[in-house]
């Protein structure tokens, strides 16, 4: 079975119909390199029916799911690969309430499952951004009345983004990070995680930043109302507007996994081809998680 391309929905359907197509399609990224057996690390063993492995060292049989995040899975593969393919090929947001209305999954199995499509989506911190960057702070949660600059409102969910701009000012890459306040200590990681300190870094002029010109090349300047951080302040609006799509609360507990799987996307707008592909392989490699590992609050 060939890998699945494209973004065309009728397709996807054609190519794995059902569970079966779907367990055949998990076994053959799972085993590409060959079996090693999850219990004891013995790599001799034999296929069996149903896409399952037996471990001539220790017996033990193992499926095309188990130690991956179908492990499971309580409402059939098919449906838990059409969820990914919609959180993978989709340009907007889709809420746990109407996935589980378009695939007959109750809201709350559909928004744990998502969490861990989320969970793949993080960035692995191995490519930082190098060439031009542009930093800068924004909020979640609307715009306040007759106040400018920076929101201090404890309601609101803080963040930092940092966009990779080409030589003729294309937004490349994007990375966004929660934080709690705009302190140096609180934009410091967005630095350390995902940009060089070779890279060309632009910023406005807030003291934040200052602390960081000793381990990366800073310049600041004036935002003039965003005009000098055009591309920027769009990805930004994006974003926001993606956000706004979802027709119930975003938790802040849980609002960098959806700015992780906002930059998964765009991150990979030019591989939209392999996207769907890309992500069952991550979720094939990553480990279980279970409802103990996600904490809940009033989230999507």
């Amino acid at each position: 079975m060939e890998a699945f391309k494209g973004q065309n929905i009728l397709s996807f359907i054609k190519e794995l119909p059902d569970d079966e197509a779907c367990k055949a399609y998990l076994a053959k990224i799972k085993w590409q390199d060959g079996f090693k057996c999850m219990k004891c690390g013995h790599t001799k063993g034999c296929e069996k029916s149903g896409y399952r492995y037996h471990c001539y060292s220790c017996n033990h049989v193992e499926s095309a799911t188990a130690n991956t995040l179908f492990h499971k899975v309580k409402f059939g593969l098919q449906k838990a690969f059409c969820v990914v393919f919609e959180m993978s090929t989709s340009s907007k947001s889709v809420s746990s309430i109407q996935m589980g209305k378009r695939f007959n999954i109750r809201q709350g199995t559909a928004w744990f499952f998502m969490q861990k499509v989320r969970k793949t989506m993080k960035s692995s911190q191995q490519y930082p951004l190098s060439e031009l960057v542009h930093v800068d702070e924004f909020t979640v949660g609307g715009k306040e009345e007759g106040k400018q600059g920076r929101s201090y409102d404890s309601k609101k969910k803080k963040a930092v983004i940092a966009v990779e701009l080409s030589k003729k000012h294309q937004i490349k890459r994007v990375y966004v990070r929660s934080i709690d306040d705009y302190s140096a200590k609180s934009l410091t990681p967005i630095f350390e995680e995902h940009i060089s300190t070779t890279a060309q870094i632009v910023t406005d002029k807030w003291r934040g930043y200052s602390p960081l010109k000793k381990d990366y090349k800073i310049e600041q300047k004036f935002s003039n109302n965003g005009k000098n951080f055009k591309e920027l302040h769009i990805v930004i609006m994006q974003l926001k507007s993606w956000l706004r799509a979802i027709p119930t609360h975003v938790s802040k507990w849980h609002v960098q996994a959806y700015f992780d799987e906002f930059c998964f996307r765009i991150n990979r707008s030019q591989f939209k081809e392999t996207i769907f592909h890309k992500t069952i392989e991550r979720m094939v490699i990553a480990k279980p998680i279970y409802h103990k590992n996600i904490k809940r609050i009033l989230s999507v």
